[in-house]
């Protein structure tokens, strides 16, 4: 940890050495001053003078951005830094691969209402913006990235929230986006204010990024909505241990005080987390924050993200690595994301036989254990 705040105050002083601390720690700040030019972070990457023609020729296809907080916990140095490698843009990006799409969970196709998914049955995502202070470069919804940056307006706010009251099998809401808490604390107030107005709605979840890029978001205006409006779960999206700073887990402090606990989904990334002791770290760091490992997803096949994806059975192969080794509250779920049908869960098969009598089960020691299978009685 002492590493990963000295390498942050590195990146403060190098990039904004004359930003007080007063402007630093003000959200509203991080947020105006985001860096949106494709050259200057892809310079970050010291591209050739070819490559960085290629991106500012292909601009208008892509979509950067990085708050001056997240963009601190990156070394220049180095080249694969985890960090840069999230939200720097890369010409692999225009590479398609096989099995691409533009939308592979398909949730347009689940789309009843503008800025609804419904999907499952009983759960219902609401998408408020499609902009978010930083834009990771593995994003399932890259497809987002072609409109202008806007938030859903009053009265498209008012349909979603009709849509899901008049709906009683939905009981719980998921707020996403872009980045929904990127949204002034009045609007988000006029939401959750609907949600909790509608009798069979038992949980609001927000899924935000904030705790990791943007951790001044959670001002005390915002933390007295969230523990007024309980009961409420946030999610959020750690994916490597250099994102545990002071200020993110000073955030995850505030929040679990208001009331809301915290849950995490990790994005599996080819050459930044996708290494047991990597997702180890991360995860026990998690712990240690108050944050839960939720999920542990494959990356999702959108178009422009194969360099990012692993084989689906490096994630098994991590998951069998933590066993034993951490605890069984930091081993998340792995889980592919299916386009239409929902996260398939994916684990290590302890069952090596199965018979009457007995099962036959290996541990993560490679033992074997045998297990009575129930019977009649006698």
């Amino acid at each position: 940890m002492a590493r990963i705040e000295q390498e942050r105050l590195n990146g403060r002083q190098l990039w904004f050495p004359d930003v007080t601390d007063e402007r630093w720690n003000d959200w509203r700040w991080q947020l105006g001053h985001r860096l949106t030019d494709i050259s200057e972070l892809a310079g970050l990457l010291d591209p050739s003078p070819e490559d960085r023609a290629l991106l500012n020729e292909r601009n208008a296809e892509m979509r950067v951005a990085t708050t001056p907080y997240y963009l601190s916990l990156a070394d220049p140095a180095d080249r694969n830094d985890p960090v840069l490698r999230q939200v720097v843009p890369d010409l692999r990006e225009f590479k398609k691969a096989p099995g691409d799409r533009e939308d592979p969970l398909g949730e347009e196709a689940d789309t009843p209402v503008k800025g609804v998914v419904h999907k499952y049955a009983d759960r219902a995502l609401l998408m408020t913006t499609n902009f978010c202070p930083v834009y990771c470069r593995h994003c399932t919804r890259r497809r987002k990235w072609k409109e202008d940056e806007n938030a859903r307006s009053p009265g498209e706010i008012e349909v979603m929230l009709d849509y899901v009251a008049g709906r009683s099998e939905i009981r719980d809401v998921l707020i996403s986006g872009g980045e929904p808490l990127a949204l002034p604390t009045t609007i988000l107030k006029r939401l959750l204010d609907g949600l909790v107005s509608i009798r069979h709605v038992e949980i609001v979840r927000i899924a935000t990024r904030c705790p990791v890029v943007l951790p001044q978001r959670f001002d005390d205006e915002l933390l007295r909505l969230f523990s007024e409006r309980l009961p409420l779960w946030l999610v959020t999206h750690f994916n490597h241990p250099k994102e545990l700073t002071p200020e993110s887990a000073a955030a995850c402090r505030k929040i679990l005080k208001s009331g809301v606990p915290i849950a995490n989904q990790t994005v599996l990334l080819k050459g930044i987390n996708d290494d047991a002791e990597t997702m180890m770290d991360l995860c026990r760091g998690l712990l240690r924050m108050g944050v839960k490992p939720y999920y542990l997803f494959q990356c999702d096949p959108v178009a422009g993200t194969s360099h990012f994806r692993t084989s689906p059975f490096r994630g098994v192969e991590i998951i069998a690595a933590m066993r034993g080794r951490v605890s069984g509250l930091a081993i998340p779920t792995f889980a592919v994301d299916t386009e239409g049908g929902g996260k398939v869960p994916m684990a290590p098969d302890g069952v090596v036989e199965v018979s009457p009598r007995e099962l036959v089960l290996r541990n993560y020691e490679e033992k074997l254990f045998r297990y009575p299978m129930p019977g009649k009685e006698e």
